[in-house]
């Protein structure tokens, strides 16, 4: 054997193993070297060139490490791979050199919806740190995900078609352009065909691996379709052409000059001036982004001016917001003083100048993203979160003022500061899902807009959602009938609510009836029709969760014709009237105190059988219980006149007789001629038609005069 061979093949295999770990060991530094100046994309290539080359039995940490960094580049960018990296860092013992493994793996899995798996890594990590917020709601989150599923809000969401592009690209920031909603702007890197140019999207960025973003336009035509879209080309235009100039001038294709990318924008109420957030690239290198103005004049946007806030020009911001008086700016910065990660700032504007910027602390802000905040003419901020409890991803929040003051210590301050009261709420399904969702626009001052979501997207890809919240609609509808149910077509229904409504309607022809009604509010409805009595009704409404009609109908009676109550019953051959009866009298009560210029007779009528005189005194008493009961109940003796008929005047049947019962005639009397020619059974029904008790009007001006 010749061991001399074997020894230099030996060692030439250390000598090259040694210069490939110096390799890998070179190339994970270039990665980080990336990593640490935001290009996330290309960090993640690097990383995963590394990862599978690095032994795991001798370079396990190194191996933990790059996984761990991969699977950073994926959650940034928001490929769902990152939850397969975590899960590999976590293999190999990662978690020795920094247990956050476990809070990022379990953000990766709320972010794909599996909750179960999620709350298991939650809670490893709450382990060593029981103090974190972020995993105190992620669990809170995970454990209470399916009831919130359940729970879904009134807001109707579908994708907004009218703004795809043809060709793949990534939509977002939609931004309305002044209250008037009729033009909308928002962020895409669709290709933009121009003349001399190759088909296909751009160079894609080192940051995100797609093509550049910049800001495009739409705006409602007369029938509010929305218009072609098309780039914003007024702004950067020089250095966009600088940009061209430098990349054919390049000849190696690895290094070409950065290019400007212009992201989510905000516009003062009358949409005349545009915030929005800048990032050019230097030699090649993110400096990060910045804020800048552009105002309009005519229909051009004119040179952008960088909102200086930070006394420090390094730092980043972007995402910015305006308040409607123009005099508040809220953007987002991972500035020096915050929670961690990127937190929602605001700063005043007086006398032209911006004032130093202020967290808006731990209401808002925690040690993840709080992001894309959006303020309203009320007050309410509207922004996304990965901190506060949610579905996974960035899930959209609002702040709603309280009106009340505390003192909160900053992160960046020993001293309490005076703080703004708030109310944090998750804007709910199907306004979030576990994916990003963020960049909402309201139409005005409605509550309907547009935001975005790349929910659905195998690439995670932005789309642009609309997002309505249909009308609550209220309303009472009903008929107006004579009291046997015939339509009253030349009625007149008014109403009148507390909160100052005062309305007159006139009753269709078939004697129906529909009005609009506001929550929380007590209407008195009054129908009227000539020759009949007035009927008043009570209607209440609370507050409205969902749209809901309310049925009133109102039975008139004539003032011409006596009107038989005939729920109105004695005792067999006595004048005590039943229980039964009440609901009956307490009606004629409250049509006496609708109509308080009437008066009435009260009629009681028996049948033919028995001893007329004691028909006619057995009718009088039950009169007289009539009344008796109506004084009881508030009504002026004086307005009525008990009178017993006995069986001196039997029913002449009407139309609404004659229907329920064929055998008699309309304008028949029940006689005691008509009743003999009747079977026992017709008969039995005739007399207790007779036995009746009525009331008609006697006079309509009492105390009048």
């Amino acid at each position: 054997m010749n061991w001399s061979k074997i020894s230099y093949l030996l060692t030439t295999a250390v000598l090259l193993g040694s210069l490939c770990s110096c390799s890998i060991q070179q190339r994970v530094k270039r990665a980080d070297k990336k990593f640490a100046i935001g290009e996330y994309y290309e960090a993640g290539r690097l990383y995963k060139n590394c990862y599978g080359q690095i032994p795991a039995k001798k370079e396990r940490s190194l191996k933990a490490k790059v996984a761990f960094q991969q699977g950073e580049c994926y959650r940034i960018l928001n490929n769902p791979r990152a939850e397969n990296m975590y899960r590999q860092a976590v293999k190999y013992k990662y978690a020795d050199t920094d247990d956050i493994v476990y809070l990022r793996l379990a953000q990766a899995q709320q972010y794909q919806g599996k909750y179960k798996d999620a709350e298991k890594n939650y809670r490893l990590y709450l382990e060593r740190h029981g103090d974190s917020y972020v995993a105190q709601a992620g669990v809170y989150a995970c454990e209470h995900a399916a009831e919130w599923k359940k729970q879904k809000s009134k807001y109707k969401v579908t994708l907004a078609k009218d703004f795809a592009a043809k060709r793949a690209s990534a939509d977002c920031c939609p931004a309305f352009i002044g209250e008037n909603a009729d033009a909308l702007m928002f962020t895409s890197n669709r290709k933009v065909s121009r003349r001399g140019e190759k088909k296909g999207l751009d160079r894609p960025s080192s940051v995100t691996g797609q093509a550049v973003f910049s800001l495009f336009t739409t705006r409602k035509d007369a029938n509010g379709r929305w218009q072609e879209i098309v780039p914003v080309q007024s702004i950067f235009e020089g250095e966009q052409e600088e940009e061209k100039e430098a990349a054919n001038d390049s000849t190696d294709t690895g290094n070409k000059a950065g290019k400007t990318e212009v992201g989510a924008c905000c516009f003062t109420a009358d949409g005349k001036t545009m915030y929005f957030t800048y990032s050019r690239p230097v030699n090649g290198q993110d400096l990060g982004a910045k804020i800048f103005r552009s105002d309009r004049t005519g229909g051009e946007w004119g040179e952008p001016k960088e909102v200086k806030l930070f006394a420090d020009s390094s730092i980043t911001v972007g995402h910015p917001a305006i308040s409607a008086k123009g005099d508040t700016i809220y953007f987002v910065s991972d500035a020096p003083g915050g929670y961690g990660g990127k937190d929602i700032w605001m700063a005043e504007n007086i006398d032209d100048q911006w004032t130093a910027p202020v967290n808006l602390g731990p209401q808002i802000n925690t040690s993840n993203d709080e992001m894309y905040p959006v303020i309203r003419k009320d007050g309410t901020l509207y922004f996304s979160s990965t901190g506060h409890p949610g579905f996974g991803g960035l899930d959209i929040f609002r702040a709603i003022p309280t009106g009340k003051d505390t003192m909160i210590a900053l992160a960046d301050t020993l001293e309490p500061q005076k703080m703004k009261i708030v109310v944090v709420e998750n804007m709910g399904m199907p306004f979030n899902s576990s994916a990003d969702d963020f960049g909402v626009t309201f139409e005005g001052d409605k509550q309907n807009g547009f935001f975005s979501s790349n929910r659905g997207q195998k690439k995670g890809d932005d789309k642009i959602y609309r997002f309505v919240l249909p009308e609550i609609i209220l309303s009472v509808e009903g008929k107006v009938t004579d009291n046997n149910g015939e339509p009253l077509a030349g009625g007149v229904l008014r109403m009148v609510g507390n909160d100052g409504t005062n309305q007159k309607l006139q009753i269709r022809k078939d004697g129906t009836y529909r009005l609009k009604l506001q929550p929380n509010v007590k209407y008195i409805m009054l129908a009227a029709s000539r020759g009949y009595l007035n009927q008043k009704q009570t209607l209440e409404t609370g507050d409205a969760a969902e749209s809901k009609v309310y049925t009133q109908d109102f039975s008139l009676a004539p003032v011409s014709k006596p009107i038989t109550m005939n729920n109105v019953l004695y005792e067999f051959g006595k004048w005590e009237l039943t229980e039964s009866s009440s609901g009956e009298l307490l009606g004629l009560v409250k049509m006496m105190q609708d109509n308080p210029y009437i008066t009435i007779e009260l009629g009681a009528h028996t049948d033919m059988v028995g001893d007329s005189v004691s028909n006619r005194t057995l009718s009088e008493k039950r009169a007289q219980a009539c009344v008796d009961f109506l004084i009881k109940h508030g009504i002026d003796k004086e307005r009525l006149t008990p009178v017993g008929y006995g069986e001196s005047k039997p029913k002449a049947a009407d139309k609404g007789l004659h229907d329920k019962h064929q055998f008699i005639p309309i304008d028949q009397v029940l006689d005691e001629e008509f009743i003999l020619t009747l079977t026992p059974e017709q008969q039995e029904i005739c007399n207790q038609i007779n036995r009746r008790t009525e009331f008609r009007v006697l006079k309509t001006t009492y105390k009048l005069y």
